[in-house]
């Protein structure tokens, strides 16, 4: 299964901000680009290691002066959720209930 990334943590954190208190959403805020003369880009993904085991990995791009400085990348390992029971559809618009494994949901809290 291919890995989710939150490529723009902040746009998520603001975004999640403005949707549960609407006074905290400030547009000027929210952002669809880094700056990259001076900046910590930050992505969250959960891979599927095997039936029991995902890996978070999270990465931190440390941006100066238009330029990558550093990348940071950390890898943790959970437990895998199982399996759950979904709807599929084939390339020839056939539906069917498959398994596939449950994914983590990602909540950021920012102060």
């Amino acid at each position: 299964m291919t890995p989710k990334p939150l490529v723009f943590l902040a746009v998520l954190a603001f975004a999640a901000c403005g949707i549960a208190f609407p006074s905290c959403g400030q547009k000027e805020d929210l952002t669809s680009t880094v700056d990259h003369s001076g900046s910590i880009e930050t992505s969250v993904t959960v891979e599927h290691a095997d039936s029991t085991h995902d890996v978070v990995l999270t990465t931190h791009k440390v941006w100066a002066n238009g330029n990558v400085y550093s990348t940071i990348v950390h890898r943790d390992t959970v437990p895998g959720l199982g399996l759950i029971s979904t709807e599929g559809e084939d390339s020839s618009g056939n539906t069917r209930t498959v398994a596939v494994q449950k994914d983590y949901q990602i909540f950021i809290t920012m102060k």
